[in-house]
């Protein structure tokens, strides 16, 4: 609720009239009321005062030096000393150029601030860095050590050796490397020494082979020339023997030369379409009378399909009669060969088994290494080179196919498999 106050004024009078000039001391005493340390003055440019607050006694100030002093105050900034401070405003009053000058000394209050602020947080906080900082430290400098220590094992020829990676940091990636390339010195080291023992294999292997046949051929021929000899056909028998041991070292000369001449892909093969059913079947033929003469019958199964395949047909001879001559040389007789053909997908296989002496694991897998001999006397007096089912491998490898062997028992199988002519 407004309570009205009534006032000694009649309705109809007159509401006085408040000039500019009333209402800019009523201003100025305002603010003198809020602060009555201030000082408040309204300068004309001469430096007259036109108006000021309760507290002030001028009418007439030096208004330039008002203004040097102020900026004086702000290009210095003398802070905390005793003294007043003046702010000057221009200002229009009644279309007229006047500046506001307020004056006044500041009074200090003291503010009292709590101090003794334990330094325990900081120094717990450098020391848990200090800590860290050592523990992460050596760790790094423990892997180091480790990687250090692992060098100097490798270094010294110990390439079975592995260094424990225990991070996945870089260190980490380091120690992989360092696996790595050891792993695969290893396994270059490996295959030179393979390398090595296979060439000194090969020189023993290559001067056994051909001093025994040479050897006899001189021995032979000795006879002839010392003649001694009973008759003519004693000297006869005589050279017929070294001609037929010529014949077998220039065989093992010739198989030693295509052998090494496939191995290091210096020969070419004439490619050309064959048909894999007829190759056999002339094979097969030619080897009937062979068989035979051996106690050995051979049974073919073969697909009505013309199996065709891109290959050099003289070197694919090669392979099956080296095979099939085997088969016949170390079956037990009596007995069969079994020859089978059939296509497998883009494939065309080939199987000839016979049954002879029961092998091991490891006797098959070598069967295709050169100058091995299952039974060293028995093929002794087969004549074999040793040489046979490597150049095989060597061809077929050489035409991108597959050629293994399988024991089973005393059934022995090898297989070759070729893929079919587009």
């Amino acid at each position: 609720m407004i309570e009205k106050v009534q006032t000694g004024r009649s309705p109809n009078a007159a509401v006085p009239v408040v000039t500019p000039e009333q209402r800019v001391t009523a201003v100025i005493d305002r603010y003198s009321q809020w602060n009555p340390t201030l000082k408040i003055l309204v300068l004309d440019l001469d430096g007259k005062v036109l108006f000021k607050s309760g507290n002030a006694t001028e009418s007439q100030v030096d208004l330039h030096g008002i203004i040097r002093n102020a900026m004086d105050v702000r290009i210095n900034d003398r802070r905390y000393q005793n003294q007043e401070y003046s702010s000057f405003y221009p200002i229009d009053l009644n279309e007229k150029k006047a500046y506001l000058v307020v004056s006044g000394m500041p009074n200090p209050d003291i503010v009292y601030m709590k101090g003794g602020t334990s330094p325990m947080p900081t120094l717990l906080a450098v020391v848990a860095f200090i800590f860290l900082f050592f523990w992460m430290t050596k760790r790094k400098m423990k892997m180091i050590e480790g990687l250090a220590s692992g060098l100097r094992e490798i270094a010294k020829g110990n390439l079975h050796y592995r260094v424990h990676a225990s991070s996945r940091d870089e260190l980490g990636s380091l120690a992989d490397s360092i696996n790595l390339m050891t792993a695969e010195l290893q396994q270059t080291l490996e295959e030179e020494r393979r390398a090595e023992a296979t060439k000194n294999e090969l020189i023993t292997n290559v001067s056994h082979d051909l001093r025994t046949p040479l050897t006899l051929i001189m021995g032979y021929l000795r006879l002839l020339k010392d003649k001694n000899f009973e008759s003519e056909q004693q000297a006869e028998s005589y050279l017929n023997i070294a001609y037929s041991k010529s014949e077998k070292l220039k065989s093992l000369i010739d198989d030693l030369f295509e052998y090494t001449k496939l191995s290091n892909k210096g020969d070419t093969l004439k490619l050309g379409t064959v048909c894999i059913n007829e190759l056999l079947e002339q094979l097969l033929e030619e080897m009937v009378s062979y068989a035979e003469e051996n106690d050995l019958s051979v049974v073919r199964a073969f697909p009505p399909e013309k199996l065709r395949v891109n290959v050099d047909a003289d070197k694919m001879i090669r392979v099956f009669d080296n095979l099939l001559t085997n088969a016949v040389k170390y079956s037990r007789k009596p007995g069969t060969i079994r020859v089978l053909l059939f296509r497998e997908a883009e494939y065309v296989k080939v199987r000839i088994s016979n049954n002879g002496t029961p092998l091991t694991q490891e006797e098959v897998d070598r069967l295709f290494d050169r100058f091995y001999r299952v039974d060293p006397s028995r093929s002794s007096e087969t004549g074999g080179s040793g040489l046979g089912l490597a150049i095989a491998k060597s061809i077929i490898d050489y035409h991108g196919g597959d050629i293994w062997a399988e024991c089973e028992g005393d059934e022995i199988r090898f297989w070759v498999r070729l893929k079919l002519a587009v």
